[in-house]
């Protein structure tokens, strides 16, 4: 350890304290807010960060519309099945008392022919005694 034999305490603290103090003014030599066109790159940036939340923004703002636009669809076309559902039950109401109304006219023509064969029989019945 040939350079460091006769360091006392005190160089070695004066020595650490300037080696600190170097890697400082190293730091701050280097720091970008020294540079000229550091304001001019942060203001780029500030500037195409807006325009990027602004295309964000008006991208969400069109995705919402979208989505409303469809919910609507959505809704109508839900609003119309249940209309014609509601249509199709009524049809389906009418045609079972059409046809329950049917069947009961058969029903009396039936008995209406039944009676007119049996009235017919007893008046033959009665004619041939």
């Amino acid at each position: 350890m040939r350079g460091r034999e006769n360091n006392s305490l005190q160089d070695r603290l004066s020595a650490a304290a300037n080696a600190k103090k170097a890697l400082l003014e190293r730091a701050k030599a280097n720091n970008p807010a020294n540079d000229p066109g550091f304001a001019e790159r942060q203001r780029v940036r500030l500037e195409a960060a807006t325009a990027r939340e602004a295309r964000e923004a008006e991208r969400r703002a069109a995705k919402k519309l979208e989505e409303e636009r469809e919910e609507a669809a959505r809704a109508a076309a839900e609003a119309l099945r249940i209309e014609a559902e509601k249509l199709e039950a009524e049809r389906r109401a009418v045609e079972a008392v059409e046809a329950e109304a049917r069947k009961a006219a058969l029903l009396i023509e039936q008995k209406a022919a039944r009676d007119a064969r049996y009235a017919a029989r007893k008046t033959r019945q009665g004619q041939k005694r």
